[in-house]
């Protein structure tokens, strides 16, 4: 890895280099044009069984341009950020764009929605680290894991993940800024066995800043006895119960909201949220916020990838929907303006309402806790879920044993309006802070 300093260098380089783009757009015959690169480096490493496994310097990042000429768009891109290869890279989109159909909502965004002030968002905290470090604290998660109890027979392996890189984007209305990231991880994955019995799980941390991560020990005893845990697992008669989501899967159920209020799927009308702009979906004591500008935040970001500002937000706001996601594109496509979305969310952070997870299960009295979901059986346009899941069973607020090879159904709409109370056990590794998550009602399909 370069030294440190080096990145700002790229970010100038780049920099220079999408303004060539610019002006070569214009010369190629194109209307408006915009350009954008990601770029990281960084290295993973990883052991099984407390023996090296594999080690990987990854350095990846090309430059896409996208030129307009009139309605008509060509998207191009390129590596090499040498003037012949942006010519020809200019080129070869403008070539395109002649033979592509015009889309009269196709082209850049209104400048007036630019950002102008770009905040330095304590994202960038790059971490030197040698390959023996790395694989040091691998082994030492795995090493911690086996300690723990004697029940963790094997090991699915650990992993260190340290990246830094940077973001650019730039288009002809005179807009082009960058900013530096980091993120680093350390994951740990085991096997407990009992007599014939095996239960997989894991677990893992991740931060922008590296002195901020959860240590090896920490991160191998948790994924030891989270598997030791599942040990003895039941099955269940199929039944109606309430259901908790533990914080760990809960964030997934607001995934499919993201989903579900996205300019791409309203306007194709592939939607179970279709008009509801305005309506009550939760209930009044829901609300989730979006603060785009949380320093060190995994979804932070000053704008997004149109060059956007990104502003805070109420998503839900006393159970209702305020806004819908949209880019540009599907902005024009609805007749309304872009909220800033193009390249995802922004920090949501979701309100609690009771402490943890344990006055959840008080509440809940007797039903099912989901700690592993499994399946993609979420239909977006009707709303319909179905997921395998793995658990444990409660009863009286208590658990009592764990459980799995059952399914949990339910129909998003109602899923969301019978949510009864949200923990502060809060999950921040993602773009969605939320607690655990308490559904009066679900099917449980078992034996």
């Amino acid at each position: 890895m370069s030294p440190n300093n080096d990145i700002f260098q790229d970010i100038a380089q780049v920099k220079t280099a999408i303004s060539d783009l610019m002006d070569l757009s214009k010369k190629y015959g194109a209307t408006s044009a915009e350009a954008v690169i990601s770029k990281s480096k960084g290295i993973t490493v990883s052991s099984r069984c407390q023996e090296l496994e594999n080690i990987e310097f990854n350095q990846e990042g090309a430059l896409g341009i996208t030129v307009y000429v009139g309605q008509n768009k060509g998207s191009a891109s390129t590596a090499d950020l040498s003037h012949e290869a942006l010519e020809q890279t200019v080129e070869a989109a403008t070539d395109i764009a002649k033979y592509t159909s015009e889309d009269k909502f196709s082209g850049l965004v209104d400048k007036s929605l630019l950002a102008t002030d770009i905040k330095d968002l304590d994202l960038f905290h790059p971490h030197e680290i040698t390959p023996e470090q790395a694989i040091d604290y691998c082994v030492a998660a795995e090493k911690s894991a086996f300690d723990t109890d004697e029940r963790i027979t094997n090991s699915d392996g650990a992993s260190l993940a340290s990246y830094q890189g940077f973001k650019v984007y730039g288009n002809s209305n005179g807009f082009i800024e960058g900013y530096p990231s980091t993120r680093h991880s350390l994951s740990c994955s085991v096997i407990a066995q009992s007599e014939e019995e095996m239960q997989r799980d894991y677990a893992y941390t991740v931060n922008r800043e590296f002195g901020l991560l959860d240590n090896a020990q920490i991160i191998g005893s948790k994924a030891a006895k989270s598997a030791v845990a599942m040990l003895n697992a039941q099955k269940l008669n199929t039944c109606q119960v309430p259901v908790i989501f533990d914080a760990e899967v809960a964030s997934t159920l607001f995934g499919h909201l993201v989903g579900a209020i996205s300019g791409s799927s309203l306007y194709r009308k592939s939607s179970f949220l279709l008009d509801s702009l305005g309506k009550t979906i939760f209930p009044e004591f829901m609300t989730i916020e979006e603060r785009p500008h949380l320093l060190k935040g995994l979804a932070s970001s000053p704008f997004d990838s149109e060059g956007v500002v990104t502003k805070d937000r109420n998503i839900i706001e006393a159970g209702v929907l305020t806004t819908y996601l949209l880019t540009g594109y599907s902005g024009r496509k609805l007749g309304m303006e872009t909220t800033g979305h193009a390249g995802g969310i922004h920090n949501w952070l979701v309100k609690a309402t009771d402490k943890g997870q344990k006055a959840l299960l008080s509440k809940m009295g007797t039903g099912l806790l989901v700690t592993e979901l499994m399946g993609q059986g979420v239909n977006t346009v009707t709303g319909d879920y179905s997921r395998g899941a793995a658990g444990f069973w409660v009863e009286n607020g208590e658990i009592q044993y764990p459980v799995t090879e059952i399914t949990i159904a339910g129909n998003l709409s109602d899923m969301f309006k019978q949510i009864v109370a949200i923990g502060d056990d809060v999950e921040y590794r993602g773009a969605v802070q939320t607690g655990s998550i308490l559904v009066e009602n679900m099917q449980i399909a078992g034996n």
